[in-house]
């Protein structure tokens, strides 16, 4: 349902498996629900909820001493440490995990909608080019792409190439970003992942524009903003913040200032929870403002 982009009820369906565990007074069931529970919190931006859960489900892992619980648990609370902007804490929370992993479970799904050894890299990767870190993102992002590609897994192929395309995007390096993201966008059409698909397709816009091909960027730039509403009336907010902000550094590079601008708006709209974005949205709008045709010194 989550892939399918249907959270609300993935949403519901956690709520009836608590019930049924809270019955069953089975702390490693509830535990299980409260990791997947996080997860769904992040993706609709009920960011308080989601440390909640995500922290329940870490601690009846440690209580319990049960690393298959241990590891999807902390997965998904970096996730939502993701989704706030706290990339620190996101860093300490994969290598941790990481290290954590015994060397033979490194296929192991443990319950996520990827290995674990992927995708504990993923945002790994996306928070230390945040950070700025950038030669030790580049260690992990290829090691990402080296144990995602076997599983010929479309969500597990495509996140681990967007997170890449977002390294190389945040470095300024487009053309490397442009074919990882396409890579990625490939995969996400392949295995229908419509939550996955809109952010993609806003970073590729980005990077083409920066690559100075406006008509593929405008095409790209119309594709996102179609997916990003649907997305947006689906309740699935909690990564609309960067996709807009994607779009609207698109629209600022082919000149379309207008839309740059309510692009931006959009972001600051869908970034309340997520210092990060924020961050991004206001260095857009600022650019924007500092545009010789749109010059605002306020």
């Amino acid at each position: 349902l989550t892939q399918l982009g249907e959270v609300r009820r993935a949403l519901e369906r956690l709520r009836e498996a608590e019930a049924l565990a809270g019955r069953l007074n089975d702390d490693r069931r509830r535990g299980r629900v409260c990791a997947f529970m996080t997860v769904t919190h992040s993706m609709l931006g009920e960011l308080d909820e989601a440390i909640v859960t995500g922290t329940r489900a870490l601690e009846i892992a440690g209580r319990l001493g049960d690393l298959r619980l241990r590891i999807p648990a902390t997965t998904y609370l970096e996730a939502a440490h993701w989704y706030r902007g706290e990339y620190e804490r996101v860093v300490e929370l994969a290598t941790h995990n990481l290290a954590a992993l015994p060397a033979d479970c490194i296929y192991e799904y443990f319950g996520l909608t990827a290995p674990a050894s992927v995708y504990d890299r993923v945002f790994l990767v996306m928070s230390l080019a945040q950070l700025g870190r950038f030669a030790e993102a580049v260690e992990v992002e290829a090691e990402a792409i080296r144990l995602a590609e076997p599983t010929h897994h479309a969500f597990t192929v495509g996140m681990a190439h967007f997170a890449a395309g977002t390294l190389h995007l945040l470095k300024d390096d487009a053309a490397k970003a442009c074919s990882l993201l396409e890579h990625g966008i490939a995969a996400f059409r392949t295995g229908n992942l419509v939550v996955q698909l809109p952010q993609a397709v806003a970073s590729s816009a980005w990077a083409l524009a920066r690559l100075g091909n406006a008509s593929e960027a405008l095409n790209r730039l119309r594709e996102g903003e179609q997916l990003v509403q649907r997305q947006a009336a689906r309740g699935i907010v909690g990564r609309l913040g960067w996709a807009y902000v994607s779009l609207g550094r698109a629209a600022l590079l082919v000149g379309q200032l207008d839309e740059a601008r309510s692009l931006g708006d959009r972001a600051i709209e869908f970034s309340p929870g997520h210092q990060g974005f924020m961050a991004h949205a206001l260095h857009l709008l600022g650019d924007i403002a500092t545009h010789p045709d749109r010059f605002d010194a306020e």
